[in-house]
């Protein structure tokens, strides 16, 4: 006992003395070095004591200081700056901020003569057929080595100056602008790449040096829900591991049981949220309502189901069922079969759409919906009305494009054929790879390639079958109009056809209004007075904003003079206050503005205003 006692008051003098490192000279042994830090003797590298912040990408304690835990850096990308390679210089190959012109009086022009005159190549070469190293310096420069330069209509003579290239002069531009106008042209030609310091894992060295089960936090994030699930179950841990992390395990269990619940188990712990679909993202929330375990709320879903396969379906509607029998509420707006089907109460808005809508056309049950006669949802869920499978298929054009090797997401190495002439339908459950291959493959290699526009398209081996297409276009669920002023007749372009319409009328003439006379959008015919908003923006500073109707031209946009020009008995407010059905009627003999809003009317959009805003 006095020689222990002896050995820890020396171990405490040494500590002191040395700031808590202590070697122990072992007699007939290798010396055993002790330290009171979190520190390595050999290397030199310390931190300081682990807190769950450091495991946070979004805290500067953990978070990698090169991308301050986003995990990319934007670099500019060489696919981006020449994404048809089939083309030469001279017709447009290349597509960066300032290196688009190939006149030999512009700088861009002058490198390009001499990069030529040096490799053998002219402005009307296409760049596929440029050699490797004319390739490479054409993006990354010459070094230090000089290139001749034709200045005869500067100086009348020759220079030799190196070619510092154009990814590097991108780069280096983008660095030292402070015009926000000139990084957004760059931006046009840069990717996202994984930051060469963490990989794309977030954080410090000194976390991901961290681990648990042979795996550190950013390899843990990287697995899917299932797999995070079966991980922590078949973790082997000694008894006081044990007694430090079984309640933690257990938290984190019940949270991925919810997302599983929900459907969501095909998820990455580490998905960015910008990628999650609107079905995903409403899910998720849902999760974490069933996670709180409240009870006397009142939930409200808007079409929770949108996106979900069948199978996910009823996990979600076990999963609403378990918030119902917690004690709660739910009023699910749903033209779900299932969801009806599952519903307690139901009740029925109808029985038309706009105009034709707006009264309570059935309320009760699901077994009384079906005998009612006054339902059209009724009608179809009892098969009385139903929409018939066509007896023929269409059998196409005979030709097809192919992509072989995708490999987005999930996609693991696919091959897809698809027949054109036809409708296509590609299916299969949530997160099984449909619009990996749809959205990020198939329309952004042929937006690149048809229509000139800057996308990459993700990874895949093969495409064959572009030249059987002229152009592709996207038509999704985003919003048709960021502002009050778009509505369905400028974003149709039909609106332009009335303006002309409006100023050809005797009266426009007799006044020498020009069609601009009825834009809501320039001076002259509008009311200046809410700049022809229509309406007035009242700041309530702490509160929201509010919105009251101009107190000049009472929500009409237009000013007195515009509004007294009327054709059939119609001024231009009243045009725009029409529904799509309404304007049918109205314009029945002028085709060419018929023609378009006959084409809403057939797509089910007839209850709408033609100057309804967008947003």
């Amino acid at each position: 006992p006095d020689a222990r006692g002896r050995i820890t008051d020396s171990v405490e003098t040494a500590s002191a003395l040395s700031g808590g490192l202590v070697i122990a000279d072992v007699i007939g042994g290798e010396p055993i070095t002790f330290s009171q830090n979190y520190a390595c003797d050999d290397c030199g590298i310390s931190i300081e004591e682990l807190t769950p912040r450091m495991f946070s990408f979004n805290n500067p304690y953990g978070a990698c200081p090169v991308c301050t835990g986003l995990g990319i850096q934007k670099r500019v990308d060489p696919d981006r700056v020449i994404p048809n390679r089939h083309l030469s210089i001279k017709q447009g190959a290349i597509r960066a901020s300032g290196w688009g012109s190939a006149d030999p009086g512009t700088i861009a022009g002058m490198y390009y003569t001499a990069l030529g005159k040096k490799h053998g190549f002219t402005l009307e070469t296409p760049i596929e057929e440029f050699s490797e190293q004319a390739l490479d310096e054409l993006l990354y420069g010459t070094g230090d080595e000089p290139l001749e330069l034709s200045v005869s209509r500067i100086s009348g003579g020759v220079m030799r100056q190196p070619f510092e290239g154009i990814i590097p002069n991108l780069e280096r531009r983008y660095r030292e602008t402070n015009s926000e106008w000139s990084r957004g042209e760059i931006e046009e030609v840069m990717s996202e790449s994984p930051c060469p310091a963490c990989h794309g894992r977030r954080l410090r060295p000194e976390v991901l040096a961290v681990t648990l089960g042979g795996l550190n936090i950013a390899e843990f994030a990287e697995k899917s829900v299932v797999k995070a699930m079966e991980f922590l179950h078949t973790l082997k841990l000694t008894e006081m591991q044990h007694k430090i992390g079984d309640r933690v395990i257990k938290e984190i269990m019940d949270r991925l049981g919810f997302l599983q619940s929900v459907g969501l188990e095909y998820l990455t712990l580490s998905r960015s949220s910008g990628t999650l679909s609107g079905g995903e993202s409403q899910r998720i929330r849902l999760a974490t309502q069933i996670g709180s375990s409240l009870m006397g709320v009142l939930y409200i879903l808007d079409e929770p189901s949108i996106g979900l396969h069948q199978r996910d379906n009823d996990k979600l509607l076990a999963t609403l069922g378990r918030l119902r029998d917690l004690g709660n509420t739910l009023i699910v707006v749903e033209h779900d079969e299932d969801t009806m089907f599952a519903a307690d109460h139901i009740v029925d808005i109808g029985p038309g759409a706009g105009r034709n809508g707006g009264e309570v056309v059935f309320e009760g049950t699901i077994d009384e919906l079906l005998k009612s006669d006054k339902s059209i949802t009724g009608q179809y869920l009892s098969g009385r009305k139903f929409i018939p499978v066509p007896e023929i298929r269409r059998k196409g054009s005979g030709k097809s494009i192919t992509v072989k090797g995708c490999a987005v997401n999930n996609l693991k190495h696919t091959d897809f054929t698809i027949p054109l002439g036809t409708l296509t339908c590609v299916t299969g459950v949530s997160g099984s790879g449909k619009s990996s291959f749809v959205n990020e493959i198939l329309y952004k290699k042929l937006a690149a390639e048809l229509n000139g526009a800057k996308t990459r398209a993700g990874a895949h081996d093969e495409f064959i079958g572009i030249e059987n297409l002229d152009k592709v276009i996207d038509i999704d669920q985003s919003p048709i109009g960021r502002t009050p002023r778009s509505n369905p007749a400028t974003y149709t372009g039909v609106f332009n056809d009335i303006r002309d319409l409006f100023a050809k009328t005797a009266d426009a003439k007799a006044r020498g209004y020009s069609a601009s006379r009825f834009s809501f959008n320039v001076k002259g015919g509008r009311c200046e007075a809410c700049s022809g908003d229509g309406l007035l923006k009242i700041e309530m500073h702490f509160l929201p904003d509010v919105y009251v109707p101009c107190d000049v031209c009472k929500g009409r946009r237009y000013n007195k003079e515009t509004l007294e020009v009327r054709y059939k008995g119609k001024n231009i407010y009243e045009v725009l206050d029409m529904t799509v059905d309404e304007a049918c009627e109205f314009f029945a003999n002028v085709p060419k503005i018929a023609r378009r809003l006959e084409t809403m009317r057939e797509v089910g959009l007839g209850y709408v205003k033609l100057g309804q805003s967008s947003t």
